[in-house]
């Protein structure tokens, strides 16, 4: 199996749930669910927590997790990943690969990252990788908080977007096959793909959408994606998304 760095790119800034990372109404810091879902990975050569402020690098020290203390001002996940492979490559240590798994996901699969994992070890030209899971439902669709995908028939991404895509206007999938393919935020990166992606400026389709996938696209990048079973949304960005998560914790629907 090849074997990949886990980054977990954890920023204590939130605007719509402050400093999210460290309520712990479960007994723990939503930041250290992330953490022992990703230490399940059974491809994960290491995992590091990189962290933009003293707080959440005391926190996560505190739970045992390996931690990179990275810049403040870094505009996204992504370069926060790229200094964590930066400062591990000036000490020698070098990964073939480099897994970006979500700060806010308390319910990532250990499974859907191995899977990515084993996509990047199976698309040696692909430069990125990600997942994606069905969709069925038509009103999931229209919403544009869910980032759509579609492929080639390689299985490469050929566009992301928040609005329905493929669109519903023209004929009906074919039977047994989901009205679309929702984008699951994992993502897998070549070493030098990464550091390329960082160094690019972003592009107009990126900003259009909000999406910083597309300046992958936009400038020639390759994402292989790969495909997850239906899980539905994962992320805690609201109040309401985390009181839905320590119920379904209490009640024992979340897995330890």
């Amino acid at each position: 199996m090849t074997r990949a760095l886990v980054v977990i790119p954890a920023r204590l800034a939130s605007t719509r749930l402050p400093r999210k990372l460290l309520l712990a109404e479960t007994g723990r810091p939503l930041l250290q669910h992330v953490w022992e879902r990703a230490t399940r990975v059974r491809g994960a050569a290491r995992v590091v927590v990189a962290v933009d402020d003293p707080a959440l690098a005391d926190a996560a020290r505190g739970f045992g997790a390996d931690v990179v203390e990275t810049s403040p001002d870094h505009p996204s996940g992504t370069d926060r990943v790229a200094e964590v492979v930066r400062h591990l490559a000036a000490r020698g240590e070098v990964h073939p690969l480099v897994v970006n798994v979500q700060g806010d996901e308390p319910e990532l699969e250990p499974d859907d990252v191995d899977t990515l994992i084993d996509l990047m070890a199976e698309a040696p030209t692909a430069d990125l990788g990600t997942l994606a899971e069905p969709l069925d439902d038509p009103d999931e669709l229209q919403r544009p908080q869910v980032v759509k995908v579609v492929c080639d028939a390689r299985g490469f991404a050929l566009y992301f977007s928040r609005a329905p895509i493929p669109s519903p206007a023209g004929d009906p999938p074919e039977p047994g096959k989901p009205l679309a393919w929702r984008h699951v935020g994992l993502y897998a990166y070549r070493p030098a793909a990464l550091a390329a992606l960082c160094a690019l400026p972003p592009a107009p389709l990126e900003r259009r959408e909000r999406l910083e996938q597309l300046r992958a696209l936009y400038h020639g990048l390759s994402i292989r994606v790969g495909r997850a079973p239906a899980r539905g949304a994962r992320g805690i960005d609201t109040p309401e998304d985390y009181a839905r998560f320590v119920e379904r914790w209490r009640r024992g629907l979340v897995a330890p």
